[in-house]
């Protein structure tokens, strides 16, 4: 499934009219869906070959593909959780920087069918979550239950894999953590099931950024220009998907991965609708970020025993385009 580049994260290609251009591998957290919208539409559009790069996809073949491989300088970005950067950084001394915050707060949701009848997270006292296996994503759900004035002990977690939405409808468990708000949630009233869910932020969890870009320290030193120009098409990429979602939709359907990954339109243009309400803010730009978020979230890991130490905020992140 994935081509692993050799040698250096980015090459330098000919096109027509002999001009060069910077080849640039995007390793994605996931298949696509609506929140790679904007770089499909870059790449249709033509924003980054504006930039003089050529931007190639991957998908992961493992979860921690879009860390490792630019760790080790076989991709030029990544698509990756905060804080699993924090975590990797500092418990793994991993050499990876965030040069961008896409997704500015939790996707990251506890999620129950309204049926249930589940108002707050101290009401899953005596209740069953079911997880798909993420220390984190449990780590949310205890940390839910006491800021909310319960008790985590009382909360059962169980490993149900994956398929969080079937664990739900079946009622195999009573709610499930590491169920997003722009896919896990839309899918659930698309096959008619009214959901519930809890925003960690909202809850005791500091606010973090959901997905970031992350590059390795090498490409950040060799390759800054060439990672400036990459983040330049994709905020181009994201005006263009936030004033006209309509054909951005299309575009990201038009690449969809069937075989692996078949996109529900209805469901897409849900979660766009989810995502452009995250992806900035009055006060913060797509892409930009601050000292103070990722201290927080390396501070909350750290108390809770994730993260082994503290690492310096500028060693977790840059903001090239300043």
């Amino acid at each position: 499934m994935l081509g692993i580049l050799s040698g250096c994260a980015t090459k330098t290609t000919s096109s027509a009219g002999n001009k060069q251009e910077k080849e640039v591998t995007v390793v994605l957290d996931w298949y696509p869906n609506a929140v790679h919208s904007f770089l499909y539409a870059a790449i249709e559009k033509g924003y980054f070959k504006e930039e003089g790069i050529n931007v190639k996809i991957q998908f992961p073949a493992n979860p921690t593909d879009p860390l490792t491989l630019t760790a080790a300088g076989k991709a030029t970005v990544g698509l990756y959780y905060q804080p699993d950067v924090v975590i990797a950084r500092a418990n793994e001394g991993v050499p990876v920087t965030s040069i961008g915050a896409v997704v500015r707060s939790p996707l990251n949701h506890v999620v129950s069918l309204e049926a249930a009848g589940i108002k707050s997270p101290k009401d899953l006292e005596g209740k069953t979550v079911g997880s798909s296996g993420t220390p984190l994503s449990e780590e949310y759900v205890k940390a839910m239950v006491k800021q909310d004035g319960g008790d985590p002990s009382k909360v059962k977690i169980v490993d149900v894999g994956f398929d969080l939405v079937a664990a739900l409808i079946t009622k195999k468990v009573d709610a499930v953590t590491g169920a997003y708000i722009n896919h896990e949630v839309p899918v659930l009233r698309h096959e008619g099931y009214p959901p519930a869910y809890f925003d960690p932020a909202k809850y005791g969890v500091p606010n973090y950024y959901e997905l970031v870009f992350v590059t390795g320290d090498s490409t950040l030193k060799k390759d800054k220009k060439t990672l400036q120009a990459f983040l330049r098409g994709a905020q181009k990429g994201y005006e263009f998907m936030k004033q006209n979602p309509d054909e951005a939709l299309k575009i990201l359907l038009a690449h969809q991965e069937k075989e692996n990954f078949p996109l529900i339109p209805e469901v897409e243009k849900e979660s766009m609708n989810i995502l452009l309400g995250k992806m900035e803010s009055p006060q913060e730009a797509f892409l930009s970020q601050t000292s103070a978020s990722w201290e927080e979230q390396n501070k909350w890991l750290k108390d809770k025993g994730m993260a082994k130490q503290m690492v310096p905020a500028d060693e977790l992140f840059h903001d090239i385009l300043k």
